[in-house]
C-alpha cells in the first residue's frame, strides 16, 4: 500500500516536492558514490586499488528499503568511468522510467592505465581476478540493498563487454541475462597482444580452443545465462566477427550444458528500421525459449548505439541498445535455490518471465 502511495505522489507532485520530503519512505532518485573493500581480496593485493573497488548505485525515485528492484550491473569501457557511461547511454534515465537499480563498477588507472577492465588476463579467465571482485561487489550491494536476487543482470560496452562475458561464463550463478555491446567471447585471449589481435580480427582457432577447456573447468558456475549481443557493422576498432564469435561460443555453451534440450535453432534474420539506422536481428532458440539474440547495427562504429553523442563512444543515431538491453534482459528471472538444498548442487538455469522469448 505504502508503495502505491508513494508513486501516486510522484506523479502528482514530483520527486522535488516538499510533500515528498515529509512523506515518511519516499525518496528522490539517488546517484551514491562508494567504495568495496574486499574482503576476501589477497593480502598482496592489500594496497592496490584491486582490493577497493570504487562504484557508482543508481536507486530509482521512490523506491524503499522493502522494494525488491532488479539490478542492472553496467561495466564500461576503457576511458570511460560510471559517470560518462551513466551519461553516455543515458541508462540511469531508462531506469526511473522502468524502475530498476543500476550498480557501476569503475575500474582503477592504477589497475590499467586506460581503465579498462583486464578481460584477458588469466586470473579473471579462471574466474578470479577482477572478475571475482566484480561478482563480491555485486553480491555486497544485493545483500545490502532492496535488490531482487532473481533479477540481475550485467551488461557492458567493448573491454566491459567482454568483462560482462566472463562474467556470465564464470560467476552465471549471479545473473539472469547479460548484453554484451561491441565485446570480446570469453577467452578471447590471455594477454594484451593476443587482445589486440581479437579485436582486430576475431579470436583465431586457438583462442577458441583455449577457451572451451576453461569454460569446461567452470565448476559450479555451471548455468547459461541468456544473452544478446549488439555490434556495429563499421567498428574498426572491435571487429564484428567478435560478435560471431559470442554467439559461436554461447551457443555451444548452450547445448553442452542442457543436451536433453537439442539444439539451438536460428531465426531467420529480420533487418529491423531502429529509427535512424536499420539493423538485423537473429534469434537462437531452444525449445522455444530465446536463449540468445544477435543485433548488428548498420554503419555504426565502435560506440554505444542511440547514445549521447556529447560523449566519446557514443552515437547519437539509433537504434536505443540501453532500451534494446533492458527489453531483452528484463525479461528474465533466475530461479533461486530453495534453502535446505544440496550445498553442492549446481544452481537452476535462468527462467523467463511467462510470455517471454516471443
Amino acid at each position: 500500500m505504502l508503495r502505491l502511495i508513494r508513486r501516486w505522489l510522484m506523479k502528482q507532485v514530483g520527486s522535488e516536492s516538499p510533500v515528498l520530503r515529509r512523506f515518511p519512505g519516499v525518496r528522490r532518485s539517488r546517484f551514491l558514490a562508494a567504495r568495496f573493500k574486499d574482503p576476501q581480496a589477497p593480502a598482496a593485493l592489500r594496497w592496490s586499488l584491486r582490493r577497493d573497488l570504487d562504484y557508482r548505485l543508481f536507486l530509482p525515485s521512490g523506491s524503499a528499503h522493502r522494494d525488491r528492484l532488479p539490478l542492472l550491473v553496467m561495466l564500461h569501457g576503457c576511458t570511460q568511468d560510471p559517470l560518462t557511461l551513466a551519461e553516455g547511454t543515458r541508462m540511469n534515465t531508462l531506469a526511473e522510467e522502468r524502475r530498476f537499480a543500476v550498480l557501476y563498477p569503475q575500474q582503477s588507472p592504477r589497475s590499467n592505465p586506460q581503465r579498462c577492465w583486464n578481460w584477458f588476463e588469466s586470473a579473471s579467465l579462471a574466474g578470479r581476478g577482477e572478475a571475482a571482485v566484480i561478482a563480491r561487489l555485486i553480491d555486497q550491494v544485493a545483500a545490502r540493498r532492496a535488490i531482487d536476487r532473481r533479477r540481475v543482470y550485467v551488461a557492458g560496452m567493448s573491454a566491459g563487454g567482454a568483462m560482462a562475458c566472463i562474467l556470465a561464463v564464470r560467476h552465471s550463478r549471479l545473473f539472469a541475462a547479460c548484453a554484451i555491446h561491441s565485446g570480446l567471447m570469453y577467452g578471447a585471449a590471455d594477454s594484451p597482444l593476443q587482445a589486440l589481435a581479437a579485436m582486430q580480427s576475431g579470436a583465431p582457432a586457438a583462442s577458441i580452443a583455449r577457451a572451451l577447456r576453461f569454460d569446461g573447468e567452470a565448476g559450479e558456475s555451471e548455468v547459461m545465462v541468456p544473452t544478446l549481443v549488439i555490434h556495429g557493422d563499421r567498428d574498426s576498432t572491435v571487429n564484428p566477427l567478435n560478435a560471431d564469435r559470442i554467439i559461436a561460443q554461447m551457443r555451444a555453451r548452450a547445448e553442452s550444458l542442457d543436451p536433453c534440450a537439442g539444439a539451438l535453432s536460428a531465426s531467420a534474420e529480420r533487418r529491423i528500421d531502429g529509427g535512424g539506422r536499420s539493423y538485423r536481428q537473429q534469434d537462437y532458440m531452444q525449445q522455444g525459449r530465446l536463449v540468445l539474440r544477435k543485433v548488428l547495427v548498420e554503419g555504426l562504429g565502435h560506440a554505444w548505439s542511440g547514445g549521447d553523442g556529447r560523449h566519446e563512444f557514443n552515437d547519437a543515431d539509433g537504434p536505443d541498445a540501453s532500451r534494446l538491453i533492458v527489453d531483452f534482459v528484463m525479461r528474465y528471472r533466475r530461479e533461486v535455490r530453495l534453502a535446505g538444498a544440496a550445498a553442492g548442487s549446481a544452481p537452476p538455469a535462468a527462467a523467463p518471465q511467462a510470455g517471454a522469448g516471443r
